[in-house]
């Protein structure tokens, strides 16, 4: 509980607090210190990947003029529904009052803000000179709002970015003066959050399925697959992160909140696989020559197999979880280890099927029918390690900060 006394001035207090979490954020076991002096490596050996791709050009990526977006378009569109997926926590807490859910209801909007702080360092990476924002300045540049999604995207990822963190700084802060949050100052923003979450993927998903000369992504399902992966990414992640925290901090609780999630996940999980395989028979049965590029994806097209390894991995791996999440004994206590494992499958399933496998085969074929295949230069997989590693550093500065108040009960 703080000491700050009641009558004190947010003037005062909230300086205390800005050096409470600075505090909390920074002190820690040796364990801590090794993980965040990992992170810090990871991302050092990242930033100056990145400082050589500005400095070179973007010759040092494999990227062409035939797949001009690779690595890290198809990580920015993953973190998206990370970013969305977190929303998970926040309906079944306020929409259905779930009381167990809201104490750690948190933990959603941190990993949001995180998400949401990689995809903005993805797109940076992928202009290739972060001096070219100024195209996108209205007055110095064009904005070009309402008739781009790309700017609608900037809105509304900045937009939830801004409300999750008003949502996590004001409970913290509230926690912090040891008062009860006032509802207005914070629940139509969560009620906001909600609709936003969707619209970030909704919008991210018409940046591609709108572009008339990439048929793979011409298709009215994309929207509710993103959705539909995301809600399933987001909450394995979280999973897996309750359980290193039960594990590391012995806070209680938690084993509600995740047979919740692990719920929600054996819906959502089925329903991304039907709508794949709905794509596949629509794709394969009715051929074309559009299906082409799903050909080059599962098949490999004119001897070309790049993303081959890849698709079939994610297949697997999707198959292997749902299954995993199928069995009712997965929630029992002994079987935590393999409810992770479950998680991370869901989790790389994910990453592969949103991420190459459905980036890079909208280029290929090109739109003049050539088979150029991309395959991620070392430069930018330093550059996407270093951006995992400095959310990562995002996610645990903000748990870390957040712990004293999950170890309480919620006051609101």
């Amino acid at each position: 509980m703080s000491s700050i006394p009641a009558k004190e001035s947010h003037i005062t207090s909230y300086p205390k607090f800005i050096g409470r979490s600075l505090w909390l954020a920074t002190e820690g076991s040796f364990a801590f210190y090794a993980w965040m002096t990992m992170l810090t490596m990871l991302f050092l050996v990242g930033a100056n990947a990145w400082a050589n791709q500005v400095a070179g050009g973007m010759i040092g990526t494999n990227m062409t003029d035939q797949v001009s977006w690779g690595l890290y378009i198809a990580n920015f569109t993953f973190m998206v529904g990370l970013a969305a997926g977190g929303v998970m926590m926040v309906i079944p807490a306020y929409l259905y009052h779930d009381r167990k859910m809201h104490d750690v209801v948190i933990l959603g909007e941190l990993l949001a803000i995180a998400a949401i702080v990689m995809c903005l360092l993805f797109v940076v990476a992928d202009l290739g000179r972060p001096d070219r924002f100024w195209h996108m300045l209205p007055g110095i540049g064009k904005f070009n709002w309402p008739i781009s999604m790309l700017t609608w995207d900037v809105i509304v990822l900045n937009g939830y970015l801004v409300l999750n963190l008003h949502i996590c700084g004001y409970l913290l802060y509230m926690r912090f003066l040891g008062r009860k949050p006032n509802p207005t100052w914070y629940i139509p923003f969560v009620m906001l959050s909600i609709v936003w979450a969707i619209s970030i993927h909704t919008v991210t998903a018409f940046l591609y399925c709108g572009l008339g000369g990439r048929p793979f992504w011409n298709t009215a399902l994309l929207t509710p697959r993103f959705l539909a992966s995301a809600f399933v990414s987001g909450p394995a992640f979280i999973i897996v992160a309750m359980v290193l925290i039960k594990r590391l901090t012995g806070i209680g609780g938690l084993d509600h909140p995740i047979a919740t999630l692990t719920r929600i996940i054996r819906v959502t999980i089925l329903i991304n696989l039907l709508m794949v395989a709905s794509e596949l028979f629509t794709e394969f049965y009715t051929g074309g020559s559009h299906v082409s590029a799903a050909k080059y994806l599962f098949f490999g097209l004119h001897g070309k197999t790049a993303l081959v390894p890849w698709t079939w991995t994610a297949i697997g791996l999707n198959i292997t979880a749902a299954l995993l999440f199928l069995w009712p004994g997965l929630l029992g206590f002994r079987w935590r280890p393999l409810l992770v494992a479950a998680c991370c499958m869901a989790f790389v399933g994910a990453w592969i099927e949103k991420g190459m496998g459905l980036i890079v085969p909208g280029f290929i074929p090109s739109t003049l029918h050539e088979v150029v295949e991309y395959v991620p230069s070392q430069l930018e997989w330093k550059v996407t390690v270093g951006i995992w590693a400095f959310g990562l550093m995002v996610f645990t500065i903000a748990v870390k900060t957040a712990l004293p108040t999950l170890k309480r009960p919620a006051e609101h």
